[in-house]
């Protein structure tokens, strides 16, 4: 018996192409979550609406297809409970973005830059980058004001 290959995602940017191999052996729903907004396209066209230089890219918001005055705070009209596992926050894995309330993630993810440890078990690690970490890094060094 051999054991399925871990889900793939792939984010196409203005950059290029990010690969993640997703993590549904310690983050499940989520993964499931975020393959299934994924494949109804409600990614298609969102924007990494925040980026905090050597630290994450944010994207998943529906309202980042605009310039909305509310950007970072919109979702798929509902939550998923929080899955915190014991993958840490370093560079390349992306993570459910949540308000204070550990179960309030929606769409919203977020790509860490470098080590953000400070992070393990208190958000819902779900991936990692396997190509495109020059991607990443582009897209960590655009300029914000």
């Amino acid at each position: 018996m051999t054991d399925a290959p871990a889900p793939q995602a792939v984010i196409d940017t203005d950059a290029g192409k990010m690969t993640l191999k997703l993590w549904p052996e310690v983050a499940p729903d989520t993964v499931k979550n975020f393959l299934k907004l994924a494949s109804e396209g409600f990614y298609d066209g969102t924007a990494f609406h925040r980026i905090v230089r050597g630290f994450m890219i944010q994207g998943g918001d529906p309202l980042s297809r605009e310039d909305h005055p509310h950007v970072g705070t919109g979702g798929p009209g509902y939550t998923i409970k929080a899955e915190f596992n014991d993958r840490s926050h370093v560079r390349g894995v992306i993570s459910m973005a949540r308000s204070q309330d550990p179960n309030s993630a929606g769409s919203q993810f977020f790509i860490c830059l470098g080590d953000a440890s400070f992070l393990d078990r208190q958000y819902t690690a779900f991936g990692v980058l396997v190509e495109g970490d020059d991607v990443l890094e582009a897209i960590g060094n655009t300029p914000t004001t």
